[in-house]
């Protein structure tokens, strides 16, 4: 028996950064026994993934990832709960320190599982997953693969004889399969060799054929100029085009399938007959298959297996489409695009006869996004998630009418799947007091009833013991008379008429939305604030979505105006309701909240501190210097060459003498999305201004902060710039404090105080 892994530093957590925490001021005296949520709270969140339903519908296996601050990582293992019994059946089958087990997969029989494990691999490797089989009654995991260079994707073929998996090198990977009746006694045997490296690939539903994509070619000499070091990197470098490719599993041949330089093929789906295959094809050009936006330029294509049979389904210019969906009886098919194929309009649906006939919208009057989720078995029905202003909702389109049902009305965020195979409906849930977790119910009709529901995991219990701020939804009129929304987050242990400072926290998009959900995350921590204090204001200003297509599309060609003016009318709506004390105010937000940051910045001196995550200031630098571009035409009106006055109006940069707030300045180094150098004009500028300024660099190469570690630093320490600026204490920012946490955790591991850590659970 293994030792159950140690709780990973979960007490120790709670010492980390208790200078930040501050313990926390008098203003968030508790009357309850509660304590208030700390940084710590927010780093040792746990969740859930992987979810899987056994062929039964009894079962499910998940994988739990539990934070280890000490080594700055997350860890997973795998656990098994009942449907029936719900989570306080959960059994934890694996048992692994500081290594991960993941994607657990049930066999067509269930009479055991799989799942990806780097459990053996040496610290050289240590993203090597190996295969490895376990039986849900328990005992030892046995290890199935030995590939060289670790296992890749893996799948059981649907009529349960084979367990096929991806293994090679990126350049060389191939397919290797194993008989289901000799899993324990054969090794792998490759059953690709095909010229060019397998890039994805899946089972026929009727297990005849596999298949799967390959590029066309590859450069050799492009590779070995690499590994030698001439790393040089070629801006939008030509890819080779890649197509797709079936592979006979009783012949065990391979057949090409589509062919040409007209597209590259990507995003298959397959019908559940397997007479059908929707893919997408991506245009030849290589800026624009080498783009984040790629996808925008794409078009669904639908084959006929028996004929090869390639049909164009839809033919327009910078419009995204989901992939091609297919309903169960494979009568009909429907993807998702948007409105009038217009850009930027909200999602409708589109359906048609799979033989052939007109498209059919779906959703005409529906002012939200519609996406193909499940379908009912008969085919009449389409079930889909969408966000509904500071919600999600479950629901259901007609696609003989087009009419929509709203089948929720939860006051948080709800998402429905249902398994294809068993039928069984999982729900994922959260609300501001309820963090994320999986559900299940017996059957659609009582989706909207949470008393039906089966709770199937609890990964945070712990935030029973932390004291909340009290959430809801409030509106506002702003300066056109628009009806604004946003979640206000008050102190714990709020008083009415007392005013309270206020953290204005602005979401990114802006085509996205604050939600009613457990906000816990390092770009957004309310309930932290709110512990310390502070009232929290989460607006939905314009151009946010979930509240109709005129809401999110009316910034357009006029970006800042009435954005700005919806999050300072919700300003002076809590000043007005006597929440807020309007001497004590701070405004921060990361992407698109960093953007609205610095024009608050130079827009206003309302505000004592700002705190600017990956904020533009200039955008006729950044339209080239981003990885995206087709949406600031949208917002700017154009291409910046034909519009260079409109760029510049709309630029933090352009006002900025008129900036007098202590800013705060966050970017990750490389930064793609909103590169270094918007945060580096920004800093410059308000150091030669002689405005108060830190400029914090994050190392990475992605859009938010990466790493566990300097997560908690840009939360510390922009809290603490709001304590100086707003409340004015003293100090701001000490590195010995931070330092001293990794004291206080390796000390609190020397303890080994976790109750019964050498046991399994029960």
């Amino acid at each position: 028996m293994k030792p159950k892994r140690r709780l990973l530093g979960v007490r120790a957590l709670m010492l980390i950064v208790a200078f930040s925490v501050l313990t926390v001021s008098s203003a968030s005296a508790q009357t309850t026994s509660k304590r208030p949520m700390t940084f710590s709270d927010i780093m040792s969140m746990r969740s859930s993934a992987g979810a899987a339903v056994s062929p039964d519908g009894k079962w499910m296996l998940y994988t739990l990832s539990v934070p280890d601050w000490k080594a700055a990582k997350s860890f997973t293992d795998v656990y098994l709960v009942s449907l029936d019994r719900g989570a306080a059946s959960t059994r934890q089958m694996t048992f692994t320190k500081d290594k991960n087990e993941t994607l657990p997969r049930w066999s067509r029989d269930g009479k055991f599982f799989v799942f990806a494990s780097n459990r053996e691999a040496p610290a050289s490797a240590s993203a090597q997953n190996q295969l490895y089989l376990m039986r849900p009654d328990g005992g030892e995991a046995r290890k199935i693969t030995d590939a060289k260079d670790g296992a890749g994707a893996f799948a059981f073929s649907p009529d349960a004889k084979w367990l096929a998996f991806s293994a090679g090198k990126d350049d060389e990977q191939q397919i290797w399969i194993i008989a289901i009746d000799k899993i324990e006694t054969d090794a792998p045997a490759q059953l690709t060799k095909h010229a060019t490296p397998v890039s994805s690939w899946q089972f026929a539903p009727d297990s005849k054929r596999i298949y799967f994509l390959s590029p066309d070619s590859f450069d050799k000499a492009n590779k070995e100029r690499k590994d030698k070091k001439f790393d040089v990197r070629i801006r939008n470098e030509e890819p080779p085009l890649t197509h797709l490719w079936a592979f006979d599993l009783d012949a065990r041949k391979e057949s090409r399938l589509t062919s040409g330089e007209g597209y590259s093929v990507n995003g298959v789906t397959i019908s559940r007959n397997s007479k059908w295959i929707g893919f997408e094809g991506q245009p030849k050009d290589r800026y624009l298959r080498t783009i984040t936006e790629a996808s925008d330029y794409a078009d669904l294509y639908l084959m006929e297996v028996a004929t090869g049979k390639i049909e164009r389904l839809t033919n327009n210019k910078d419009i995204n489409e989901s992939a091609l969906s297919f309903s169960p009886d494979g009568s009909m098919i429907a993807f998702s695009a948007s409105d009038d194929f217009t850009y930027f309009r909200e999602r409708k649906l589109y359906v048609r006869p799979i033989a052939g006939g007109n498209w059919k919208k779906l959703g005409a009057d529906f002012d939200y996004d519609l996406t193909p989720g499940f379908w009912s078995r008969d085919a009449r029905t389409i079930y889909f998630n969408t966000g509904i202003r500071a919600t999600t909702q479950v629901c259901s389109v007609s696609t003989e009418t087009g009419k929509v049902t709203q089948l929720t009305r939860e006051s948080g965020v709800i998402l429905a799947t249902q398994d294809d195979d068993t039928g069984v409906i999982t729900v994922n849930y959260a609300d501001p007091v309820t963090p994320a977790g999986i559900y299940t119910v017996a059957s659609l009709d009582q989706v909207a009833n949470r008393s039906s529901w089966t709770r199937l995991t609890d990964e945070n219990p712990q935030i029973k013991q932390i004291a909340l701020g009290e959430t809801e939804l409030i509106q506002w009129k702003s300066t056109d008379g628009r009806m604004i929304e946003g979640i206000l987050v008050k102190p714990v242990g709020y008083e009415k008429g007392k005013r309270y400072p206020l953290i204005v926290q602005i979401h990114g998009g802006p085509a996205g939305a604050d939600l009613l959900n457990f906000n816990a995350r390092h770009v957004n921590y309310s309930n932290v604030y709110a512990g310390a204090g502070y009232a929290c204001l989460l607006p939905n200003y314009r151009g946010s979505s979930n509240y109709g297509e005129k809401h999110r599309m009316e910034i357009g060609g006029d970006y800042f105006r009435l954005g700005y003016d919806d999050i300072m009318t919700g300003v002076d709506y809590l000043i007005a309701q006597g929440i807020v004390d309007g001497d004590k105010m701070g405004a921060m937000g990361w992407s698109a909240g960093g953007h609205w940051s610095n024009w608050i910045l130079t827009h206003t001196t309302r505000f004592k501190a700002i705190s600017s995550g990956a904020g533009a200031v200039n955008w006729t630098s950044m339209y080239a210097q981003s990885d995206i571009q087709r949406n600031r035409e949208f917002y700017y009106g154009g291409l910046p060459y034909d519009h260079f006055e409109e760029y510049w109006n709309v630029s933090p940069l352009k006002y900025i003498k008129n900036a007098k707030t202590p800013t705060l300045i966050h970017v990750v180094d490389g930064d793609p999305r909103v590169p270094r150098p918007q945060s580096e004009e920004l800093h410059m500028a308000l150091k030669k201004l002689g405005v108060p300024t830190e400029f914090l660099v994050y190392p990475g190469a992605t859009h938010g902060i990466p790493d566990p570690r300097n997560q908690m630093v840009k939360m510390v320490a922009e809290f603490n710039w709001f304590e100086k600026w707003i409340r004015g204490k003293q100090g701001w920012f000490e590195w010995k404090d931070l330092l001293q946490t990794l004291k206080d955790e390796k000390a609190e591991e020397k303890k080994k105080e976790t109750p019964d850590s050498s046991k399994e659970p029960d």
